[in-house]
């Protein structure tokens, strides 16, 4: 998924991968998997609106005897639009109209979760008894941005005209500026030790200069199932601050 809105952007949000619709596979009473990835995501950070989901999810045709699908919980589907909308963009200033979104890498892929589900249940107990269909969403990779992809996403920012880049998580730094800006850090970690969290620093991609803003992945912000609840809690934190009109650096230079 690409941005589809090209007009000019105060701020340019790189985030990891594109996120999935997901579907509820029930078999009579039996829930056979509460959040199945389906197809990628049919806008990038979409909100999960639930026609849409219905609408794809309808297009996929399975047996009678292996049951049916529909969407997910609503929490399984467009949680980081939420979390980025409310907590991200809102606190900032912005709108989704103020934003560029971009990420590492523009298709879905199989977690952790969803590719053991295949393995364990799907591939084993129901492709070849039922003659399903294959899984062809990839499993997520390690490498998310090699070279041809940062020139491609460098080249998004230009058009963008944006002055502000928000990278989520740890591997937008160091898959994307890590490769394209001389910075002193390589971790959200590192940032947060050296520049406090929530505060912007610059850095110069391909001559241009722009405030840098790194903060953590949705799945923190929003503490989206597994999470750290330490980036949980320093994210409200900056949130509390930034809506208060509060500049977190002149709490970090007073010691507080």
């Amino acid at each position: 998924m690409v941005q589809q809105d090209r007009t000019p952007k105060k701020v340019f949000v790189l985030g990891v991968y594109a996120s999935a619709v997901h579907a509820r596979w029930i078999n009579g009473s039996k829930i056979i998997c509460n959040a199945l990835a389906v197809a990628s995501e049919p806008r990038i950070f979409w909100d999960g609106n639930l026609e849409e989901a219905k609408e794809i999810i309808s297009k996929i045709k399975i047996p009678k005897e292996v049951g049916t699908l529909e969407p997910a919980d609503p929490r399984f589907n467009g949680p980081s639009a939420k979390v980025l909308d409310e907590h991200i963009l809102a606190p900032l200033g912005f709108t989704r109209k103020d934003a560029w979104l971009c990420d590492l890498l523009p298709e879905t892929r199989l977690n952790k979760n969803q590719k053991v589900f295949i393995d364990d249940i799907y591939n084993k107990e129901y492709r070849v008894k039922h003659n399903l269909n294959k899984v062809t969403i990839p499993k997520r990779p390690y490498n998310f941005c090699d070279k041809e992809r940062c020139k491609e996403i460098i080249a998004e920012l230009e058009e963008s005209k944006a002055d502000m880049l928000v990278l989520l998580g740890d591997i937008p730094i160091k898959q994307f500026l890590n490769k394209v800006a001389d910075v002193d850090y390589k971790s959200l970690n590192e940032y947060k030790e050296k520049h406090y969290y929530g505060f912007q620093s610059e850095a110069v991609i391909n001559g241009k200069a722009y405030n840098i803003l790194p903060l953590a992945h949705p799945r923190q912000i929003g503490a989206l199932g597994f999470h750290s609840s330490d980036w949980f809690r320093l994210h409200q934190e900056w949130e509390r601050l930034y809506r208060a009109g509060i500049n977190p650096l002149m709490l970090k230079k007073q010691g507080l």
